[in-house]
């Protein structure tokens, strides 16, 4: 059991003081037998209008917020403490008939994985580079495709942080070899899917261990990777930005079947482009071992940094 502390601050600045349009933001984790929410909270400057809830088609706990008045800065902090359970080398356990590949999800389960099999953007390069992981003309094994594509990008890809909001084209990754783990899930996502696999994108955090070890990818904003359901393992996590197989050091927030549906926070001002000033996030994942003895609170709402939208209205 680990106990995990995540403070994140977001500050949108404005040349002279605008007005809000509504905020939707994601930050609570999806609670599950590995993770498990122990508290919550959120600030928000100026003091919003109005505040509420809901679950997206999803799943995913949504907040939404909207404000009065004008200012020329807009900030969110959250914090949430959770128990974490790693998973250091999870078990597939998956049926015998899809421990080699190919093979075909069952007719009754079918229709609630077929939106995650869609390829958005089908192209040959893509087909051939996901093909790479496979062997020509015999079955391979699932579990290995599934964990050497997640290395190969961790590898073979370079790591280039990136501000902006969006998320490149699959294509433009593999050109490139360069991306935000943002992209590098999109192009293992649009992979799996050329390969006949149900895969979904996943945004949350992820904790960067302070000892001495390899260096993980991706710290100091949200983090993305990728699920893919597996019959008789279920929905299991591959980080291609790290080389993780399993929720080690991830905080699962949101899960979506494409990157737009998961921005951590996305809103609009309503002013001159041009008075838009830029953001500025902070976000610490920390171990907290006196968590537990905190007393649970209601969580409220939330923001994001690596994939916040900024539009003016």
């Amino acid at each position: 059991m680990t106990i995990l502390r995540v403070q994140h601050l977001t500050t949108y600045s404005y040349a002279r003081p605008v007005r809000f349009g509504d905020h939707r933001l994601m930050f609570r984790p999806r609670d599950s037998y590995e993770q498990r929410l122990l508290s919550a909270h959120m600030k928000v400057g100026p003091e919003p209008a109005d505040t509420w809830w809901i679950h997206d088609v999803f799943g995913n706990c949504v907040t939404n917020v909207s404000f009065s008045g004008s200012a020329h800065k807009l900030t969110f902090e959250t914090g949430i403490v959770l128990d974490h359970t790693p998973q250091m080398a999870p078990r597939f356990r998956t049926e015998e008939r899809a421990k080699h590949w190919p093979f075909e999800y069952d007719a009754d389960i079918l229709p609630d994985l077929s939106t995650y099999m869609r390829v958005h953007s089908p192209s040959q390069d893509l087909s051939a580079w996901a093909r790479k992981f496979t062997r020509s003309g015999l079955p391979t094994e699932t579990g290995h495709l599934l964990m050497t594509m997640t290395m190969g990008i961790r590898e073979s890809f370079i790591y280039s942080r990136r501000t902006d909001p969006g998320t490149q084209p699959p294509q433009l990754t593999l050109a490139t070899m360069t991306g935000t783990c943002r992209d590098f899930a999109w192009l293992m996502i649009e992979a799996c899917r050329s390969l006949g696999f149900a895969a979904r994108f996943v945004t949350g955090y992820i904790y960067v261990p302070s000892r001495d070890g390899p260096v993980l990818r991706g710290g100091g904003a949200t983090h993305a990777w990728v699920q893919v359901f597996l019959p008789g393992a279920g929905w299991v996590e591959f980080d291609p930005t790290n080389g993780i197989v399993g929720n080690r050091d991830l905080i699962r927030v949101g899960v979506a079947r494409e990157p737009t549906k998961a921005r951590p926070l996305s809103g609009s001002f309503i002013g001159d482009r041009g008075d838009y000033l830029g953001m500025d996030v902070q976000v610490n994942v920390t171990t907290d071992p006196l968590a537990l003895r905190m007393p649970r609170s209601t969580p409220e709402t939330n923001l994001t940094g690596e994939m916040q939208d900024v539009t003016s209205a």
